[in-house]
């Protein structure tokens, strides 16, 4: 190493100078607090006898290298099957720069299981990152205690991935040949194009070293994905990584080019194959010009070459912007009247308007291309690491625990005050904040490789900080929850309401952790969410549970709290209406069109002509021509989200004369001899016995109208089933209650007459779930004569045999059926199954299920489909997982929720003639839709969901 300059700073800083923090010992974990004193997360590099003269030494010119060998240390390290030592350790701090020290994590040097047989299979990865989107394309984050356990910087095997597609292979010599292609567009709006290696831009500028947080702007979107779900996968709070980056000013390459008049925007590119070409963006010329955005071409991260995944070999970093602004495997930089014309420019990084909807900004690109949407800058947010989630806290009452996590602005803006509220906000106290980025502010150092590192003329911050709050347990065992918000130099302030968007982006409501305080006097900590598809996490519970998780309460007056209507969010300020329809439509007029053409409907008052829509209806047109000519509030909002009502107002016609409700609906001719089932009458339907098959399951048989009468349900259909819970009335229960209703498959088969057999799993009221599920415990209440309603089929699929389906209103020949069910989902399943092999024309369909079920005894059916598996070996593929605790001791199936390993292990490949069936939870099923998506599947045509 040679002989460091150490610089005092020339001005007075504004900061107190701190004192040497101690080291934190490799096995000490973040978020342990068994010191009454808080433990610091910033590892120092400092020696003990740092001196503090302000004496100059003299330092040699100083000329920066690239490091040898200019090749990622994870490719070294695979490649020889372990590196030497020199290669897997980034280049030190000098010991006389007082520094957080930069992570010295083992280099990854395997090739991830997951990415055998992706266009990634060369890359290797830390098997700890928890990934977001599948298997391909990598796209994953640390889980939060480890990230925040490295401190201040974060190794590069732990620093977040965002990638929209494979990553370019390039090797040594490929990458000491690269080019970035610098010039104005096609009228020459700078003088002097350039195309420069990475020797080129060492040797032409001035190298720097700067210390930069980036932040994917789909940072905490799994919370906005559990109210409704986003365009965006599911990114924890773990979105977020810092490192050293290595580089030139962008401001110094663009002066060197000498912009002309009229360059109003800088457009960047990377070297990436994207189906709709590669990654690019654009910046402000005014601010890519100014080298206060501080924005860089580096090469280098922590001391060594970049890695694949952060854009060897070289990439852009726009420190306080968001991540997606920072382009990597950067081949072109271009001058231009206009902004990037890039697919991604237009079609990611936005925050549409809040009554936008997934399915709205899909349909209507021109929000995508509206300036006002764009972001840049990254807003305040902040997020508890200690305690983590599901961590157990037991103590005396007057022991100290010390909470702590991490603050940031965006745009160099100092985060100002960090708030702690232990009684949900109605008060708050003031945390102790640290900023490691000015220990950069303080002294000055020159480098071979880091080149100049000098941050102390420079008062932007461009780094996360961290804070800490110390509280007693008994303070902490009379809170509910742990709620943290932070505030910028500019007094922006996280909010306390989440403000949903279709891209699920830049969410920053306050950061709340909920305390779960045990019978044994410990207390257990619940985060949010968790990143991906793990499960766990308060809002996804209250969702479960029938409550609003964008309004938690979490104390005594939590079960006070108003319950919401399944998704119904935002359910009463959506409108369903277009403005200036003032036609008035009478009951009579409203008869006319009860066809199978022409279908009007009525929706709270208002009238629909869904004629249009038949077509393109999900759910297909038998979905809506079954409530032609009637009153259909009930069945519409019981099933429909924000965006299908936002979408109902396209077909809005006017409002109906009077009333349908209380009267007779519209009938037709349509009964069908021997049939019970009607497509658009309610039937009622007794209860005449109910069987228990599990500690929560039971089978509830209800009486057709004969003892000969078919119910009429096609294989893979469905029936609405509608019941009224029961209140006490004069010492009795009465169906007087709310009216419920919902889509249940059958487990009785298709030629039994009679009567309907429905497996029913009951959710009773527990401690985390207070209300139950309110449509099962409606059957709970249920006595024998108590009768249900009825009416169906209903659908978008029904299997018809000999190796077909119809599919959306289209016959299909599917030959491999994957399915996944989890609990009671397995009735349609089951249906489909027995429609398969209890078909004497069909001996060539193949069928593979994958049953998700908490402990053994929740197996439901077990013994029919054991049964089916034993019969039909070569055609039926039948795998079982259970997620609970007590495994049996001869268990030989899976043990797991669902993941990617197992829908690739246990369903068959993506092909023509193939489909998967999905019934279970709506978390379950969304996540298992994103990963066969992933994995190839086509999300509307190939996967079912029942």
């Amino acid at each position: 190493m040679q002989h460091i300059r150490k610089f005092v700073s020339k001005r007075k800083s504004s900061i107190a100078k701190k004192p040497v923090v101690e080291e934190v010992s490799e096995d000490n974990e973040s978020c342990s607090n068994d010191s009454k004193e808080p433990l610091s997360p910033l590892p120092s590099s400092s020696s003990d006898d740092k001196s503090s003269s302000s004496e100059e030494s003299s330092l040699p010119s100083t000329t920066t290298t690239l490091p040898e060998p200019f090749y990622p240390a994870t490719l070294q390290a695979f490649e020889a099957n372990g590196a030497p030592e020199a290669c897997l350790q980034p280049r030190v701090l000098p010991d006389t720069f007082e520094a957080p020290a930069i992570p010295r994590d083992q280099v990854s040097s395997a090739i991830d299981a997951q990415d055998k047989g992706t266009p990634d299979q060369w890359v290797p990865r830390d098997p700890r990152m928890v990934r977001l989107t599948g298997k391909h394309p990598f796209n994953a984050e640390a889980k939060l205690n480890d990230l925040y356990s490295q401190g201040f910087f974060t190794s590069t095997n732990l620093f977040f991935v965002r990638n929209h597609g494979a990553v370019p292979k390039v090797d040594a010599q490929m990458a000491r040949d690269w080019k970035v292609e610098i010039s104005g567009n096609f009228v020459r709006l700078c003088d002097n194009p350039v195309t420069f290696t990475i020797d080129d831009f060492r040797k032409s500028f001035e190298v720097v070293t700067v210390p930069i947080t980036l932040v994917c702007a789909g940072n905490r979107r799994k919370e906005q994905n559990v109210v409704q779900k986003s365009l965006g996968f599911s990114w924890g709070a773990a979105g977020i990584s810092t490192a050293l980056f290595t580089g030139v000013r962008l401001a110094d390459v663009l002066d060197f080019i000498r912009p002309k008049r009229g360059a109003k925007h800088v457009v960047f590119e990377g070297g990436d194959s994207l189906p709709n070409g590669p990654y690019g963006t654009s910046q402000l010329a005014s601010w890519a010009r100014n080298p206060r955005h501080g924005m860089i071409l580096a090469w280098g991260m922590n001391g060594l070459p970049l890695e694949p995944d952060h854009g060897f070999p070289i990439r852009l970093v726009v420190p306080g912007q968001i991540g997606g602004r920072s382009v990597k495997w950067l081949k072109k930089i271009e001058l231009s009247a206009i902004e990037s014309q890039h697919h991604l420019h237009f079609h990611d990084n936005k925050v549409l308007p809040m009554p936008v909807g997934p399915d709205q900004a899909r349909a209507e690109k021109s929000w995508w291309y509206d300036p006002r949407y764009i972001i840049r800058d990254l807003n305040v947010n902040s997020a508890v690491a200690c305690p983590d989630h599901d961590e157990i806290l037991k103590g005396n009452v007057e022991d100290m625990y010390t909470l702590r996590g991490y603050a940031y602005g965006g745009g160099g803006r100092r985060i100002t005050r960090v708030e702690i509220s232990l009684d949900e906000g109605t008060t708050w106290e003031l945390a102790e904040i640290q900023y490691p980025e000015d220990q950069f502010r303080e002294f000055a150092f020159d480098d071979a490789i880091y080149g100049k590192v000098d941050l102390t003329d420079n008062d932007q911050c461009f780094c996360w900080s961290f804070w800490s709050f110390q509280v007693t347990v008994e303070r902490l065992g009379e809170s509910p929850a742990i709620v943290v918000r932070a505030m910028d130099e500019s007094l922006a302030l996280q909010p306390r309401d989440m403000y949903w968007n279709a891209t699920g982006m830049m969410n920053n409501w306050w950061f709340r952790v909920c305390i779960h305080h045990l019978d044994d006097g410990s207390m257990r900590f619940e985060h949010p969410t968790m990143a991906g598809t793990q499960p766990g996490g308060w809002m996804q519970r209250l969702k479960d549970q029938g409550r609003d998780p964008t309004k938690p309460v979490f104390g005594n007056s939590a079960s006070n709290e108003t319950v919401r209507n399944d998704d119904a969010v935002e359910q009463e300020v959506v409108s369903m209406t277009k403005p200036g329809v003032t036609r008035k439509i009478t009951k009579e007029e409203l008869a006319e069109h009860t066809g199978t053409d022409n279908p009007w409907f009525v929706v709270k008052g208002e009238v629909y002509d869904a004629t249009e829509y038949l077509a393109e209806h999900p759910g297909g047109p038998q979905s809506i021509t079954l409530v032609a000519g009637e009153d259909a509030t009930d069945d519409f909002m019981a099933i429909h989200s924000a965006d299908a009502r936002r979408k109902l107002a396209e077909f809005h016609i006017g409002t109906l004369v009077g009333s349908l409700v209380g009267e007779d609906q519209p009938t037709d001719d349509s009964d069908k001899p021997g049939v019970f089932l009607h497509p658009k009458k309610w039937k009622p339907s007794p209860l005449i016995s109910v069987k228990e098959v599990s500690k929560d399951s039971k089978i509830f048989r209800f009486a057709l109208e004969g003892d000969d009468q078919a119910l009429g349900l096609p294989t893979g259909q469905h029936v609405y089933v509608r019941l009224k819970r029961k209140v006490a009335r004069s010492g009795k229960k009465v169906p007087e209650g709310d009216l419920v209703q919902r889509a249940y498959t059958p487990l009785s088969r298709q030629h039994e007459k009679g009567f309907i057999d429905m497996l029913v799993k009951i959710y009773y009221p527990t401690p985390d779930f207070p209300t139950g599920g309110k449509m099962t415990l409606g059957f709970a209440e249920l006595e024998e004569g108590d009768a249900v309603e009825l009416k169906g089929p209903i659908g978008h699929f029904t299997w018809q045999g000999d190796g077909k389906a119809l599919i959306h209103g289209t016959t299909t020949v599917v030959r491999e059926v994957g399915m996944v069910c989890a609990g009671s989902g397995i009735t349609p399943i089951l249906q489909v199954l027995r429609g398969i092999f209890e078909d004497p024309s069909d001996t060539t369909t193949k069928a593979w299920v994958l049953d998700i079920n908490r402990d053994f005894d929740d197996i439901l059916c077990r013994e029919e489909l054991d049964s089916l598996a034993a019969r039909y070996p070569s055609r039926l593929s039948l795998r079982y997982s259970l997620t609970g605790k007590n495994i049996p001791g001869d268990w030989s199936h899976s043990v797991g929720r669902v993941n990617v390993d197992m829908l690739a292990t246990h369903l068959p490949g993506p092909g023509k003639e193939g489909v998967v069936c999905l019934c279970g939870p709506p978390p379950m099923e969304q996540s298992v839709k994103d990963s066969l998506t992933a994995m190839g599947w086509h999300p509307t045509s190939q996967i079912i969901i029942f």
